[in-house]
């Protein structure tokens, strides 16, 4: 049984709609706060614009039924919480506006930020291309997006890493989750080789040098993490493909957010939005911050 969590400890904050997606995302949120010995936060957000002039002359009735709607949307995540992880301590939290505003006021008080990977359509859903990648783009800390179920179990993490812009919050993050889950953290760093290449030797000598490269951003986490199993892979290909196919076997990537250039993985949008829509487990944006979450 799940121990409860520090009193002080921020919390995973998982959106919901009530969708199937959502459904995994609060799942997978349980699982998460539970291993790294937070409380579980279940957010649903009340959005009343787009729903008509009833709404905006204050219709009474609409309201309460909306906030009716969400009460029992919460009810069920918060059961779905306690049933996977019995004794995890879990609130939830109903409130006005849009779930991308609702998400980012509560990103400075939260460990990091979980939602789906698709909504349920409409006017009102949570779609990936507004409120996870309008999360995943805007907020600092880690985001994670969930794709796929919640319960696949591989035992590797893959961390995609560009060393030459790569901050440690990444790499640390990437570690950390590895060891929280005993699993095998595989770095990836895709690269396709520039016209200018015209031999093999050319490309090994590069893969070479991107793989000590690699291999010196990750050697302060490995001292830090003896337990944790590593391998690098350098893979001459598109880094969306090659972190697309990595994640095949994993149980999370991981990616940074930043804005990149050349060799280099591209701002979100580029690689961390392709990963976001093509990847076969769950995705942990990281955005650097300027302080800790306890």
């Amino acid at each position: 049984m799940a121990q409860p969590s520090r009193p002080s400890a921020a919390p995973v904050v998982v959106g919901t709609d009530g969708s199937p997606g959502a459904g995994h995302a609060v799942a997978w949120a349980a699982d998460e706060a539970a291993l790294r010995d937070r409380p579980l936060r279940i957010l649903h957000a009340v959005q009343t614009w787009g729903m008509g002039t009833a709404v905006m002359v204050g219709s009474a009735d609409l309201l309460a039924s909306l906030e009716n709607a969400g009460r029992l949307i919460l009810e069920e995540a918060e059961r779905l919480a306690r049933r996977r992880r019995p004794g995890l301590e879990v609130d939830a939290e109903l409130v006005a506006g849009s779930p991308e505003q609702a998400l980012r006021e509560r990103a400075d008080s939260a460990f990091e930020i979980v939602v789906g990977s698709h909504g349920v359509g409409g006017f009102v859903g949570l779609l990936l291309g507004s409120t996870g990648l309008h999360v995943a783009g805007h907020i600092p800390g880690p985001v994670v997006i969930v794709r796929g179920e919640a319960d696949a179990s591989h035992g590797e993490v893959v961390v995609g890493i560009d060393p030459t812009v790569e901050g440690e919050a990444v790499l640390e993050y990437a570690f950390e989750a590895a060891a929280l889950r005993r699993a095998r953290l595989r770095a990836v760093h895709g690269w396709r080789p520039p016209a200018r290449i015209v031999d093999e030797l050319d490309a090994d000598r590069t893969d070479e040098s991107l793989r000590e490269a690699v291999e010196q951003a990750a050697a302060p986490l490995r001292e830090r993490h003896p337990e944790v199993e590593t391998a690098v892979d350098i893979v001459r290909d598109h880094p969306v493909h090659a972190l697309t196919l990595a994640s095949q076997g994993a149980d999370l990537v991981v990616v940074g957010s930043h804005d990149r250039r050349g060799l280099r993985a591209l701002r979100l949008g580029s690689v961390s939005h392709g990963i976001i829509h093509h990847a076969h487990c769950p995705v942990a944006i990281v955005r650097p911050r300027t302080d800790s979450r306890d």
